[in-house]
């Protein structure tokens, strides 16, 4: 009786979603992001990922503000960002006030076809101050991930160890548009594709910033590129506030280092404290 109930609201809710973009009741901002799409369509798809799959346990939930403009700063792994859609669809689903995380990605997510049109839709935009600040400066909860490719494409050998946060643009913006930071860290994405080599010939060839051997990919094919299911926790840290600080802030290198020094040192820390808690990688 509970299934047929289900299934008679995801129908009605598909029917509801074609209608409005049949009729064009719906809205796409500046920047192209399509709240819609991405609630209706994109997150359905991953909720079972994040539920069923990597089991993902959210914790500190209250940190993240109801209301205004923040910054989400977490650490990056796993090869493929799975990181960023599972934080994504945490704060969506778990947060009180169900709010949308709008991505920073780097320029190859543009370049690349099909994942483009769709990031694009789903709220990303380039990693770059000018999208973040006007993002924070709309009241956008904002999502980056300072370790780049250098964190998602690490090694396994090296994982949880941080990578460098680059030149703290991320404090920058935050610091010119006041709005608080907040640390978040993930633990699981490290498993999923354990990285055991690079094909740095073959990145070169296909102008990517690393081509993974792990030990399932390339050699199983598509099947290869089937995630571990392992099992995940994603925390919210205490918000470092930005408020007390002028904008003008923003270009007092020292400070801009040692906010970033610190916000880097948290989740490093608390990264060390979750893997203490974990049981096992899988379970």
């Amino acid at each position: 009786m509970a299934q047929a109930a289900g299934l008679e609201r995801a129908l009605a809710g598909m029917l509801a979603f074609l209608r409005r973009r049949i009729t064009g009741d719906y809205e796409v901002d500046e920047l192209g992001f399509d709240a819609d799409l991405t609630e209706h369509v994109v997150a359905p798809l991953l909720r079972p990922v994040y539920r069923n799959y990597f089991r993902v346990e959210t914790r500190g939930l209250e940190n993240v503000p109801d209301t205004g403009g923040a910054l989400v700063v977490a650490n990056h792994s796993g090869t493929l960002p799975i990181d960023a859609l599972m934080t994504a669809v945490a704060l969506l689903d778990h947060h009180p006030a169900h709010r949308y995380l709008r991505m920073l990605a780097a320029d190859l997510v543009f370049s690349l076809p099909f994942i483009a049109p769709i990031a694009r839709k789903t709220g990303n935009t380039l990693a770059c101050q000018a999208d973040a600040e006007r993002l924070l400066g709309k009241g956008e909860l904002v999502g980056v991930w300072p370790e780049g490719f250098k964190g998602v494409g690490k090694p396994f050998s090296e994982r949880y160890k941080l990578q460098r946060f680059g030149r703290g643009g991320f404090v920058s913006a935050a610091l010119r548009t006041g709005v608080p930071i907040i640390p978040c860290t993930i633990v699981g994405a490290e498993e999923i594709y354990p990285m055991l080599g690079n094909a740095k010939a073959v990145a070169r060839l296909l102008g990517l910033p690393y081509f993974p051997l792990t030990p399932t990919f390339p050699w199983l094919g598509l099947l290869g590129m089937v995630p571990l299911p392992s099992k995940w926790l994603i925390e919210f840290g205490e918000p470092v506030p930005t408020a007390p600080f002028t904008p003008a802030a923003a270009e007092d290198p020292m400070l801009v280092f040692e906010l970033t020094d610190r916000i880097r040192e948290t989740i490093q820390h608390t990264l060390y404290g979750l893997l203490m808690q974990r049981r096992s990688v899988f379970f």
